[in-house]
């Protein structure tokens, strides 16, 4: 178990906790993420890569540098994030390894009601006779993005330690904030220096992806009528009641997370604040297509205007931020990235699953910011709850595919 160290580097990248913070206005938004970059940092300066940089922003840099004779092979750039999400939390992980896995329900002992079924899991029915990660049950387990960034570092011990692997100059990446959208709102592209780049950082074993969601952000804010509650009649215009009967007001079995699959978009309320005064509400607006992001919105204000219509001293603001646009945009104009990949992926001994993530990376903001850049699978499963998973043999895949992939760019070239 562990051919190439990446399940061990793991086990120990995810008992650091790197939650980041939505609320907050700092970059990286919590310092906590800095303790696995100083970590990455330091390792990467130890196994001898060159050009090794953490800079103000909380980016890790390295190099591995070309050991080939050819001129012409483009900089690759491998990225991974730190942060794990804010919707569970990421503090005293304990990864256990299920060793052997046939198929059993996996009951986590710190919380017995979270119990991980392949009948609800239906990728646990590919594992059998492998080896499963998963928390103690009271934390998530920060597969997404541990994972990659272990096995990138797997990836650039093993480049350093066997010569015999021809390759050209290989860029390392390490990004805070992902899983708030500010991945990369800080990356100095030029410092990157790189021509191509992948994201490792998806689901299933053998999957290349290389279209996404398209992302808004809709915050809406509703300045109600604050009055003693004991001679409001009349009066009194609660934001936190116009706030319910708005929301309530949403489809019940379409547009929504929890309603659509495939290649549905929806309008997600991701959070509420309020009080009578004033509530505050943040969307996630999704499509894979780009011109439905306004039919959404403009669907959603007609809902809001609705509901506000009962309630004449009140008023609200709606504000539309962009997130991100879907990649494959950009990535239909380079084929060979993703061409590439595909045949890392069956050299690897996979069959390649070529498709879309109902969500997004990293790589869709670099994409549109000039360095093309789909997504990788990096074995992770059920991520964002306590019931995430990864497995050994997977994040082994994942460091065989990248090996290939960077001989395949040298011999290309």
């Amino acid at each position: 178990m562990d051919k190439y160290g990446a399940v061990n580097r793991f086990i120990n990248y995810v008992k650091i906790d790197t939650q980041s913070d939505p609320h907050s206005n700092t970059f990286p938004s919590t310092d906590k993420q800095l303790d696995l970059a100083r970590q990455l940092f330091t390792e990467l300066v130890e196994m001898g890569a060159a050009e090794v940089e953490l800079d103000e922003y909380g980016y890790v840099f390295a190099t591995i540098p070309a050991n080939t004779n050819k001129k012409n092979v483009p900089v690759i750039c491998f990225c991974s994030h730190m942060d794990t999400s804010p919707d569970a939390s990421g503090m005293g992980v304990e990864p256990i390894i299920h060793s052997n896995y046939q198929g059993q329900d996996l009951v986590l002992p710190k919380d017995k009601s979270i119990v991980l079924k392949a009948q609800d899991h239906t990728d646990l029915y590919d594992q059998i006779g492998n080896d499963i990660i998963t928390a103690s049950g009271d934390t998530l387990l920060g597969a997404d993005n541990k994972a990659g960034v272990a096995e990138i570092m797997a990836f650039a011990e093993y480049l350093k330690g066997n010569q015999q692997v021809k390759h050209g100059d290989i860029r390392i990446l390490f990004t805070p904030d992902e899983e708030i959208g500010k991945g990369v709102h800080k990356l100095n592209l030029k410092k990157l220096n790189a021509n191509y780049a992948y994201s490792i950082d998806g689901k299933t074993r053998g999957s290349i992806e290389d279209e996404t969601f398209s992302a808004d952000a809709v915050k809406v804010t509703i300045y109600g009528v604050s009055a003693h509650p004991g001679f409001g009649k009349n009066r009194l215009e609660n934001a936190t009641k116009i706030a319910g009967e708005f929301l309530a007001s949403l489809p019940k079995d379409t547009w929504s997370p929890e309603t659509t699959e495939g290649r549905d978009g929806f309008v997600h309320p991701l959070e509420v604040r309020a009080t009578a005064e004033k509530a505050e509400i943040t969307f996630i607006i999704r499509s894979f297509v780009d011109s439905d992001l306004i039919e959404y919105e403009n669907r959603l204000e007609t809902l809001l205007k609705s509901s506000m219509a009962s309630f004449p001293n009140s008023h609200y603001t709606f504000d539309v931020t962009e997130q991100y646009r879907n990649m494959k945009n950009v990535l239909d104009q380079h084929p060979q990235v993703v061409e590439y990949a595909i045949k890392a992926i069956k050299q690897a001994g996979m069959e390649p699953k070529r498709g879309s993530i109902r969500g997004g990376t990293d790589g869709s903001q670099l994409s549109f910011m000039g360095l093309p850049c789909p997504n990788i699978f990096a074995g992770e499963h059920a991520f964002h709850s306590k019931y995430e998973w990864v497995s050994v043999q997977d994040m082994e895949k994942v460091v065989e595919t990248l090996i290939n992939l960077v001989q395949i760019w040298e011999s290309e070239s």
